[in-house]
């Protein structure tokens, strides 16, 4: 079957779309990637070897929870925690199992976890044409920094299984059912209610989750084909610093959305004036003291970047380090050592933008406003 009937398109229209798509390779495998969304056709969708594996859906949120959850909500839905790490699509390919980030690329770091930290071989032998989705956390990844879970290295979750050419996934109680007879670790569940009783539970859980600094939760049909995601306060904020800390490569979309979310937040769970104000206080501090801190480190002269650790085998950090240099990433590294026969290595993703504005307005540039 072609690719353009596997994505159910018209030939045509396969055609308009084909050339939005990324020649890559990985292990002298060639693959397509598409890294943004296109109508019809998710962001990480990729072609390979005849096949089509599907990209992972945004998922659409909700500022206020006691409207939007019965107007997108008819029947029963799950909620369940949503994870602060980055987005991991594992699948079988002509018998190979590569580990896929939300933008298509096989990550050779990623792609190793996942075949050691799961059972894929049992998992792809019962469900050959699926993929298993899930979030990747921990302190110790390439990619995010977020360490507020019990995890010492690196951990896979699971809150997918989907068809990979369809993206149809399994419903909730099969899945959830699937991933514990295979021994699959999966994000929490907190429960199954009707649209008016996850009106009612849902603040007290958001509650519960930013008093422990996590993410949020993610609200799906049970035969999970819609979804719906909310976040805590201290994702929003979390977020905010982390931008504020590269300034000038975040744009203002990126801050505004969060800072509407805590607005519409504080009001639907009714913050007292103490309780906003405390708001307030650890949005300017989320805002001020990474900028401050980022406009000091330039100033001191030294460089921004994105601080991460890892630990594998020393071929797999080799060729984590290959696959960053080919992608034109800076690679700083801070800390190379071998523990219990591992390479443990911390490094920082050297960011320009933001070191290269502030550098250039604490020479005295004048900003045209």
């Amino acid at each position: 079957m072609e690719y353009h009937d596997q994505l159910g398109l018209s030939r045509e229209r396969f055609a308009e779309l084909a050339e939005g798509f990324h020649d890559d390779s990985y292990a002298g495998r060639d693959y397509r990637r598409l890294p943004d969304y296109r109508k019809g056709i998710e962001k990480g969708t990729v072609l390979v070897a005849g096949t089509v594996v599907r990209g992972f859906p945004k998922i659409p949120r909700c500022l206020v929870l006691d409207s939007g959850i019965p107007q997108h909500f008819d029947g029963e839905i799950a909620v369940e925690e949503k994870l602060d790490g980055y987005n991991v699509r594992v699948a079988r390919i002509d018998g190979d199992v590569f580990a896929f980030t939300r933008s298509g690329i096989v990550c050779p770091f990623t792609t190793h976890k996942a075949r050691s930290l799961l059972p894929v071989d049992r998992f792809f032998e019962q469900y050959p044409d699926r993929m298993l989705c899930g979030e990747m956390i921990g302190p110790e990844n390439p990619y995010t920094t977020a360490d507020c879970y019990d995890v010492d290295s690196i951990a896979f979750h699971a809150f997918d299984i989907q068809d990979r050419k369809s993206g149809e996934s399994l419903p909730v109680e099969e899945r959830r059912a699937a991933c514990e007879a295979l021994g699959i670790p999966q994000v929490d569940l907190f429960g199954i209610y009707k649209p008016s009783e996850a009106v009612e539970s849902t603040p007290e859980i958001i509650d519960d989750l930013d008093s422990r600094g996590r993410e949020g939760i993610v609200m799906k049909t049970v035969d999970g084909g819609q979804q719906l995601k909310y976040t805590t306060s201290a994702a929003n904020q979390g977020d905010l610093a982390f931008a504020f800390g590269l300034p000038f490569d975040y744009g203002r979309d990126f801050s505004f959305r969060r800072l509407i979310r805590e607005g519409f937040q504080s009001v639907e769970f009714g913050d007292t004036e103490a309780e906003r104000r405390e708001r307030a206080h650890g949005l300017g501090e989320s805002l001020l003291v990474p900028m401050a801190d980022a406009i000091e480190t330039v100033e001191e002269g030294e460089r921004l970047g994105e601080r991460h650790t890892v630990r594998a085998e020393p071929r797999v950090v080799d060729a984590l380090l290959d696959h960053f240099r080919e992608q034109s990433l800076s690679i700083d590294i801070e800390r190379d050592r071998r523990v219990e026969g591992q390479r443990v290595l911390t490094f920082s993703k050297q960011i320009q933008r933001s070191t290269d504005k502030i550098d250039t307005y604490l020479d005295g540039t004048i900003v045209t406003e």
